[in-house]
């Protein structure tokens, strides 16, 4: 029986069911059990998602960091309130918003949360949520390719390992502003989340809606050193370190000679030009 509270709902539940190899299709029935429970007016789409989401009170969507990067790029204009639920191998921006909630945890919160805005960023014409990563997180995530055997954390760690003492550093030019730098980097991540990987703290202080980018570009390192720093960017407790640069700007832009590997929210990308920007409270999430 409906109440004063969910009477006036009409949830639009999306779900990628593949995501994180099945847990979507699962959080979707644990889901769909507690709002039939609940007696909430709702529609779900798993294959054919709508051309928009005209008559309904918000969106539930259901999946990984890689559902929510086509989930924005798809509808960059939505202006009804999002819930994000854990679907995918990663996670890394739903933790952002709710941490480690169970499904009980995270209902309480988007029946009773007020929406808030969190900004956009754009990478040479496509949205991101999370963050960019160009350099050394781009060529693992080209190296972990779409088959990912082990769970996202265990899979983007055990690439990292495989990877970490033979990548070699890359040029690149970096214009910020008037000032611009030429100069090897190990890694540049431009982040509006703090994670990547399922669990490494690349920008612990970043927040979701400050109008700007946390730039966190990461030097040259020996390397035989990496993986004695490896545990402390897991944590996020390299941004004080010589090796690190941390800033935040509105935007910036990276130029290589060469093609290099990147990923946008996860998603492998290429190129040797980035041009990113900060777009200020786009879109409306309940956390």
């Amino acid at each position: 029986m409906k109440n004063g509270l969910t009477d006036s709902l009409n949830i639009a539940v999306v779900c990628h069911t593949p995501a994180g190899n099945g847990k979507s299709a699962t959080v979707l029935k644990e889901v769909l059990q507690k709002i039939e429970s609940l007696a909430i007016s709702h529609q779900v789409f798993t294959i054919n998602w709508p051309d928009n989401f005209d008559g309904f009170t918000a969106i539930w969507l259901i999946g990984g960091d890689g559902t929510l990067n086509y989930f924005i790029n798809r509808y960059p204009h939505i202006n009804i309130p999002v819930a994000l639920f854990k679907g995918g191998s990663g996670n890394d921006f739903a933790w952002k918003l709710y941490k480690n909630k169970s499904v009980d945890q995270y209902l309480e919160t988007v029946l009773h949360g007020k929406p808030s805005p969190v900004d956009l960023g754009i990478c040479n014409g496509r949205y991101f949520i999370n963050g960019v990563g160009i350099g050394f997180d781009g060529e693992v995530v080209k190296a972990m390719g779409s088959k990912r055997f082990l769970p996202g954390h265990l899979a983007y760690l055990w690439t990292v390992i495989k990877k970490i003492l033979f990548y070699k550093e890359k040029e690149v030019e970096i214009s910020i502003e008037n000032s611009i730098k030429k100069e090897k980097i190990f890694m540049i991540s431009i982040a509006n989340g703090s994670r990547y990987g399922g669990g490494f703290l690349i920008a612990p202080h970043a927040v979701l809606n400050d109008g700007e980018l946390d730039i966190i570009i990461i030097k040259p390192i020996r390397a035989w050193k990496r993986f004695f720093y490896l545990p402390l960017v897991e944590k996020g407790k390299h941004t004080a370190l010589s090796f690190a640069e941390c800033t935040r700007e509105k935007q910036i832009r990276i130029e290589s000679t060469s093609v290099l590997d990147a990923h946008l929210d996860g998603e492998l990308m290429e190129g040797n030009i980035f041009d990113i920007e900060i777009v200020k409270g786009n879109i409306l999430f309940v956390y």
